[in-house]
């Protein structure tokens, strides 16, 4: 462990840091990261791409008084590594240890039990919600990646939000974008120009001067065309700002000063903001780099050459389903695949590569795959849903309602059925047959 996260035992360790400090604190975090995950096994892509994020959180914003709620938490090994629980940190996922997702129970920095995808919204706008009706003061922030805000909940939570108009930050953790040099530099001005109080001051001068003029108010309306015509050209997430969110960014995540300005700048405001933030998944460990869906979650493996540890070559039961799909959709050609961005995970990797045309990778929408499936049953497809057991429970009703009561012919693949230890309560494959086998015209086998 380096000499700098011997020292860190609560966030206000972090805050008394120096910007070299921190920078030199970012690298032994991620060797922390590296060498705990290569024996326990954990995510440790999405931890490796936020850890700069993570410290300048806990720099700007005074948890557990201020909240901080991890999308999945999948990626919050840093925020408990500088939380109180870095001696622990050595029992990640194993039993009696701590816990790869936030967990209330386990300290009171996780203000939210999370493990499941596009929640994190939904619980910070809930928690400004009772924050406000109790006259309390504290900032409230979500942390959620570009793969979480594909699920419908996400944008439910952001309509919601934009409409109730509650102090709150939403941190788009970005790491598929690419920042050109010109829209950066463009919407770093425009960040700085309107997180100005001297702007907001004068613009509402100016606005309340030209209404006291006879064209004042078609002045007006014409400058406000011409704003939102240049936001719409060099601000790239003006869908936020139409949702009634500040939008912040495009930023750096691995510049520890920028992010660290531009979380201060939200902080300041008013309302729901949005602060875009690009990361590098895996920083810092060229093959999670090279390779960051290998490295999304995966078991112990071997530093130095990135390899997994295998404990058997006997083939899992996910190998064989993959491998039996693709030999059956040789000859049957009505046989298409669906899974919900788990692609690796349930065995369709040579099917997507075999079949590219009958292949639906849906993306973390559960809903939309299972009435998908319905609707190329409905078509006189045969779709397979491969998908895991955790994550089927999110569409139950689609499952009843636009499945098993119309009776069509979709096969449900459910993967990591039953206990899975490593990944914790959020994890387990505990339910599927109870809520299954109670469905009229289900076959559960």
């Amino acid at each position: 462990m380096g000499k700098l996260l011997e020292k860190v035992n609560s966030p206000r360790d972090v805050r008394m840091m120096t910007l070299t400090e921190l920078n030199e604190l970012a690298g032994e975090i991620r060797g922390e990261i590296i060498n705990t995950v290569a024996r326990t096994g954990g995510h440790i892509a999405s931890s490796l791409g936020v850890v700069e994020l993570t410290l300048a959180l806990h720099r700007v914003f005074k948890t557990p008084v201020d909240k901080i709620i991890w999308d999945v938490g999948h990626q919050s090994y840093t925020h408990k590594l500088i939380t109180g629980r870095r001696e622990h940190f050595r029992t990640l996922r194993q039993f009696g240890g701590l816990s790869g997702f936030p967990q209330p129970g386990e300290s009171k920095h996780d203000p939210f039990g999370t493990g499941h995808s596009s929640t994190s919204i939904s619980a910070a706008l809930g928690m400004a919600v009772a924050r406000d009706l109790k006259n309390e003061k504290y900032s409230v922030v979500a942390v959620i990646g570009d793969g979480a805000m594909t699920g419908g909940m996400a944008f439910e939570a952001l309509n919601h939000a934009g409409h109730l108009k509650k102090d709150l930050v939403v941190i788009l953790n970005d790491n598929e974008m690419s920042i050109t040099q010109n829209i950066g530099a463009m919407s770093g001005y425009l960040t700085k120009l309107r997180t100005d109080p001297m702007y907001s001051r004068g613009k509402e001068e100016v606005e309340q001067l030209l209404r006291k003029i006879p064209i004042g108010s078609t002045l007006l309306r014409l400058g406000e065309k011409v704003k939102d015509s240049l936001k719409y050209l060099v601000v790239p997430g003006m869908i936020f700002e139409e949702l009634g969110f500040v939008y912040l960014g495009p930023v750096d995540g691995h510049d520890l000063k920028a992010v660290t300005t531009i979380l201060q700048q939200a902080r300041s405001l008013k309302g729901p903001v949005l602060v875009h933030v690009l990361t590098k998944k895996g920083k810092g460990y060229r093959p999670a780099e090279k390779n960051p869906d290998k490295f999304h979650g995966i078991g112990a493996f071997n530093i130095k050459s990135g390899e997994a540890i295998k404990k058997s070559n006997i083939p899992t039961y996910t190998d064989v389903f993959g491998r039996t799909l693709s030999k059956l959709a040789r000859t049957d050609q009505s046989i298409v695949a669906v899974t919900a961005a788990m692609q690796g995970g349930t065995g369709l990797e040579n099917f997507s590569r075999v079949y590219p045309e009958r292949f639906f990778d849906v993306g973390i929408a559960e809903q939309h795959a299972v009435t998908l499936a319905a609707g190329m049953a409905a078509g006189g497809y045969h779709p397979v849903v491969a998908v895991y057991s955790t994550f089927l429970q999110r569409a139950f009703d689609q499952i009843l309602h636009d499945v098993c009561l119309q009776k069509l012919p979709v096969t449900f693949a459910v993967d990591r059925a039953g206990i899975v230890g490593d990944d914790g309560a959020t994890h387990q494959g505990l339910f599927d047959i109870a809520y299954l086998r109670l469905i009229p015209g289900m076959v559960v086998m």
